[in-house]
Parts: structure tokens; sequence; C-alpha cells
């Protein structure tokens, strides 16, 4: 994707946390209906977070980019919140299919389905039943992404939550528009897309002020697991790499503290 022109002006390692999931034993005994309907996802490379480094441009000072929102919403709300905002200011819906998309971290999916098999669940569908159910009773089914739509103008908002570990709280925010869309290949369309783009990236300069570092990035520090948004022909994407990475690392110690593994004697 190519950066926005500016002519016109490891996982991080930390503590294993105190979580309030319930590690209470938990049998699976019947399919979970009110799962079966919901979006499940567990690996997901939109999720993931892209480290490229990140320099404040010489004589520019650092951006408090964890004051910035998109269309209201921010880094670090809660998941009703984020919604609530959404609701609210009355410009987005939910997407119409998926609007909400639920996760497990993968390791502890994988926890689970050892669970789920040790008692002899191996049906494909039975199995998937099992580890939902699991997941659910120990706060480890979490609301991972808010999909949001306008219609009237082709817009979207994609927004990312960490798990029930780190309080499942937005670290990334994704906004797409279709300015850099060419309707033809005639010089007229072209000369149309060139003016959208002056008018769209006007608008970004307007609400955010120039970038600090390099020619698309408000940074909040030469630290790139601080809060940082970048900016796009058409899309804006602001993230917290830190909350991203904590809520990581949270996940795999814990799951790997709470495998349930046999009890072997020797």
């Amino acid at each position: 994707m190519k950066k926005l022109w500016f002519a016109f002006l490891m996982l991080m390692m930390v503590p294993a946390y105190a979580a309030s999931f319930d590690y209470d034993d938990y049998s699976y005994d019947a399919p979970d209906t009110e799962l079966d309907s919901v979006a499940i996802e567990t690996n997901d490379t939109a999720g993931e977070c892209r480290m490229d480094g990140v320099a404040i441009n010489v004589g520019a000072a650092p951006v408090a980019v964890a004051g910035f929102d998109i269309a209201g919403i921010m880094l670090g709300m809660t998941f009703e919140d984020a919604q609530m905002v959404a609701r609210e200011n009355g410009l987005y819906a939910n997407r119409p299919r998926d609007s909400v998309v639920y996760k497990i971290h993968p390791d502890w999916k994988y926890n689970l389905d050892y669970e789920c098999r040790q008692q002899k669940v191996y049906a494909p569908e039975k199995l998937e039943r099992c580890i939902r159910s699991l997941a659910r009773a120990r706060g480890l089914l979490y609301a991972g992404e808010l999909h949001l739509v306008r219609d009237l103008t082709g817009e979207t908002i994609d927004v990312y939550f960490t798990s029930n570990a780190t309080d499942n709280l937005v670290w990334k925010i994704v906004y797409k528009n279709d300015v850099n869309e060419v309707e033809g290949d005639n010089e007229k369309f072209e000369n149309q897309k060139d003016k959208k783009i002056m008018k769209w990236w006007q608008g970004v300069l307007d609400k955010y002020g120039v970038p600090n570092a390099e020619s698309d990035k408000w940074a909040s520090s030469d630290n790139s697991y601080d809060p940082l948004m970048t900016a796009y022909y058409g899309e804006l994407e602001l993230v917290d790499c830190g909350r991203f990475s904590e809520d990581e690392s949270r996940n795999i110690h814990q799951a790997q503290d709470n495998f349930a593994a046999k009890p072997y004697a020797f």
C-alpha cells in the first residue's frame, strides 16, 4: 500500500498477571447452541501488530497520539464504550454480517482442545463446541473485533481489542475510504482521484496536525511500542503495539502455567 506523500504542506516480556479468570474444574456435557452462530476466530493476521520502527523527525516534538480518535473511538476504550460511541454518534452502523468477532487466544485454544480430548470428545463439531463452552466458562472468550460501516460514503472502521487478560481494550483502529479508487483509465478519473486525495489529506492535517515522523506518521516517541498513527491513501491506522504485546505475553505465560497436564508420577 502506497504511503501518502507530503508535498502539500518479540514480544514484550512482562511478569505474569493476576487475572480474573475462573480456573475451577469445568466439564463439557452438552452443546452450547448460543455460541454456534457466533463468529469466532483464533489465528488472525489482521490482528497482528506490525513493528516497522519509528523515529521522530529532526526538530519535531512527540505527539499525544494516545488522545487521538477516529470517529470518536480511541485507543484504550473498552468494548462496551467503543460500541456506545459508534451507536451514539449515528454516523456508523454495525457491519451487516459478523460485526462482532469473538476470539480465543490460540495458546488457550490448544489447552482447551487437549482438555476436551482427554474427556474423549473427538468429533470435530463436538470438539469445537466443547472448546467454546470451556472458553466462555473461564472468561477466555472475548470480543476481539468490532466492524462498522457508513453506507452513505462507503467508509469502514475496524476496531481490534485485547483479551480479557488485559481488560478487553482497544489496541488498534483501522479506518478506510475510497479516495484512492479510480473509476476508469480516462484522464478525468485520475484528475478526480488526485483531488479527492488532496481533500482527504487536508482533512487529516486539519484534525491531527502535521506528521512528526517521516511524512505520514504521528508518533508518541521513538519507541514503536508506544501509540502510533499512520496515514495511507484513504486509510488511517491507529495502534498501540505495547498494549497488544503485553496481552500476547500474558496469554502465552498463563496458558503455559495452566495447561492441564496429566499427573505424571516419577
